[in-house]
């Protein structure tokens, strides 16, 4: 086993537990993946069997290497060759039913296998002379691993009440490792899932980011679903299962759908607000779910209703209100705009409005578009994706030819107030607009001087003369 610790940092601190005559090892996440084989994240936990601080202290005192000390945690941490290495005295814990903050007492390498939150995490490598290297397994995490099983140490009920942040662990580590909660555990997490509530919505977004960033967020958000935890940390997507049928006709349950085109983004792109933005898509569907006879289902207004719904739903959800929630907002309220495209025979004055809205972010709403598509119509799946194709080299041969993309109009408010010799109010926003619309909807070149031409001529339509003219051979470039 010793060929799992391999870093320097390891014998260095076999020495000093020698010299000190403390007890060291090796516990959690980097035991986890080593026996996984998997590319661990540079974290190493440590556990010492007596003050944690002190012996962090003493080895950066040999390493010449500062140490941070977080007191109120028990913990100590510093960085070595690039491995941040966290020490922590082995401690047991007992919990009060209103907190998740446990009441810790110093304890036993086994008190501390104990407390942890699953059997995977449970592993240590001893970093004593006297069995250097070795695995202490008690609760079989390596043949969980080989069953591909999250299970808790100890009773799942007690494990997930004490601490309910485990139970979005649980899910999380199932999505990350493309494994399978215990029956017992997922059955816990059903029962205790109440306790939920005690937990910062800090945290539990931060979980729910990890499960959204694994490669297939499905199988986190279906367990979300099936133990009743998601109507409590996110009820809007709970909101989203579920078929009505009036007269036979139903239509298709928005709660997966979804789920699959944040799985076909999750096939193209790493960016966590492009896969925010697919789930949201079609958050507002069933605030604007309507039946009609002739029709049947619509869910007329669902993209903009839903772009309005994201600054609330963040802020509930304590995601950031910058430009990241713009970015989601504007996918949510663009998203049917290439779809319609390519349905429909695309005309230029269509494409050129779409990266003018769209701008820099028109790669990413055709990612979004294209992963929408979940027909399991084969035809009409090849069909759209062909069409889809098309727009996308309309868009380009459009954008190279017009240059509309993060476009501003030729000509601003504050010309138009120079020509024309007035102040701010209605008429410059007319004219303002009716010279984007022209060029928008190719009635005139993205040009400054046919811009000048047009605004002229709009300007005389509203009773306004020229005051300053301008020098054609020298203003317009």
């Amino acid at each position: 086993m010793s060929d799992n610790l391999q870093h320097p940092i390891f014998p260095i601190i076999k020495e000093l537990a020698e010299k000190t005559s403390t007890e060291c090892y090796v516990i959690g996440g980097y035991v986890r993946d080593r026996i996984m084989q998997r590319r661990f994240n540079n974290d190493v936990d440590i556990v010492v069997i007596g003050s944690g601080i002190e012996f962090a202290t003493a080895l950066g005192n040999q390493l010449k290497t500062k140490v941070a000390v977080y007191k109120s945690f028990g913990t100590a941490m510093l960085v070595f060759e690039g491995l941040n290495v966290e020490f922590v005295g082995a401690r047991k814990e007992s919990y009060r039913s209103n907190s998740r903050k446990p009441i810790v007492e110093d304890g036993t390498l086994e008190d501390d296998q104990n407390r942890r939150d699953f059997t995977i995490n449970a592993m240590a490598y001893s970093l004593n002379k006297e069995n250097y290297g070795e695995l202490l397994d008690p609760f079989d995490g390596v043949g969980d691993i080989e069953l591909r099983t999250i299970r808790t140490p100890l009773d799942p009920i007690v494990t997930f009440s004490d601490d309910p942040l485990r139970m979005l662990r649980a899910i999380r580590f199932a999505t990350q490792l493309n494994f399978k909660i215990d029956t017992d555990a997922v059955r816990a997490i059903t029962d205790t899932k109440e306790r939920i509530r005690i937990i910062s919505k800090e945290r539990i977004i931060d979980e729910i980011n990890k499960i959204i960033l694994s490669k297939k967020p499905s199988i986190g958000f279906k367990y979300l679903f099936d133990t009743g935890l998601l109507p409590l940390v996110f009820p809007a997507m709970q909101n989203l299962y579920g078929v009505e049928i009036i007269d036979g006709k139903g239509h298709k349950d928005n709660f997966y759908h979804t789920l699959e085109v944040l799985d076909n983004v999750c096939e193209t792109t790493d960016d966590l607000w492009l896969r925010w933005a697919a789930i949201m898509h079609d958050i507002a569907k069933p605030a604007t779910k309507r039946f009609d006879k002739k029709l049947g289902w619509t869910f007329h207004g669902h993209e903009d209703k839903g772009a309005r719904m994201v600054p609330k739903l963040f802020s509930e959800l304590k995601l950031p209100l910058n430009e990241k929630m713009k970015f989601v907002q504007k996918l949510v309220l663009l998203h049917l705009r290439p779809i319609v495209l390519a349905q429909d025979i695309v005309t230029d004055s269509a494409v050129r409005r779409l990266l003018f809205e769209a701008g820099d972010d028109i790669d990413a709403l055709m990612q979004l578009c294209h992963a929408d598509v979940t027909t399991k119509n084969e035809y009409k799946k090849k069909k759209y994706r062909q069409n889809f194709e098309l727009v996308k080299q309309k868009l380009k041969d459009v954008e190279e030819r017009d240059q509309i993309r993060n476009w501003q109009p030729p000509i601003s408010g504050e010309d138009i107030m120079e020509v024309f010799g007035i102040g701010p109010g209605r008429e410059v926003g007319k004219i303002k607009n009716a010279i984007r619309e022209a060029i928008l909807e190719g009635e005139i070149p993205n040009a400054k001087m046919d811009a000048y031409h047009f605004m002229v001529n709009r300007a005389e339509e509203l009773g306004l003369t020229i005051r300053k003219a301008w020098d054609l051979n020298t203003t317009v470039k």
